[in-house]
């Protein structure tokens, strides 16, 4: 009878301790398709079909109950980049910005510091999460995978994230970022373009070794990068992701 209980009490732990994100990959699949907007090539986001799916509001019910004060490692990341990815698209159902997720806030209250959703009973915000909780994971690769709504940041995956997978998923998101030369790298007439977002975040690809760590890391997967030694940054583009 103790043995029973005991493996009751277990899997009662395991259960909690992991968020199911099945529905999330099932509304991904079905609303994030491939387009172009603004000259730049990625994958779009249906916003409209997708927040009124009643998958989505069962997903923001469950989130604001669930404890995450548990997760670590693999888990933790996984489980903060699919919440991230999800209140973005949260704030701009629930907002309609017009062109852009930046439209939701102000110069002194801008949106990435406003309310994004419920965790655990308490409100979060997309820069508490970016910043206080994934940049200190110490993987530099989540930068390919936070998506805040708009065309120059990396694709949307068409599944979510999960702990066994994410070294994989995260790698193929840097590749495919890094391949789009509308928003990732750019060589032309011996310039190399790069997104912003290695100069917003250089420290977490090479800490304390500037612009030449940033190249490196760049280098590690487009070998022709390795013969610059400065680069520039491409225009980014805050239009939203959103399917025309």
């Amino acid at each position: 009878m103790r043995y029973f209980l005991l493996c009751f009490l277990l899997f009662s732990q395991s259960s909690f301790a992991n968020f199911d994100w099945s529905d999330y990959s099932s509304l991904l699949a079905q609303h994030v398709i491939k387009g172009e907007k603004g000259g730049i090539k990625g994958h779009l986001l249906d916003y409209q079909g997708f927040s009124q799916d009643p998958k989505f509001s069962s997903l923001i019910e469950r989130l604001a109950l669930f404890d995450s004060t548990a997760l670590a490692g693999n888990k933790k990341i996984a489980f903060y980049l699919n919440t991230y990815n999800l209140l973005a698209i949260k704030l701009v159902a629930d907002h309609k910005p017009k062109n852009s997720i930046r439209d939701i806030g102000t110069w002194f209250s801008p949106v990435w510091q406003k309310p994004a959703g419920v965790l655990n009973g308490k409100a979060i915000s997309l820069d508490t999460i970016e910043h206080k909780i994934l940049r200190k994971m110490n993987e530099p690769r989540i930068h390919f995978a936070l998506v805040c709504a708009s065309m120059s940041c990396p694709d949307l995956r068409t599944e979510a994230y999960n702990s066994i997978d994410l070294d994989k998923q995260l790698e193929q998101q840097t590749r495919v970022f890094l391949a789009n030369k509308d928003k990732g790298i750019h060589i032309k007439d011996e310039t190399i373009y790069i997104s912003k977002i290695f100069d917003w975040f250089s420290e977490d690809f090479n800490k304390n070794k500037g612009k030449q760590g940033v190249l490196q890391f760049i280098t590690h997967y487009q070998i022709e990068a390795g013969r610059f030694s400065n680069y520039q940054t491409l225009d980014y583009n805050w239009d939203l992701n959103q399917v025309k």
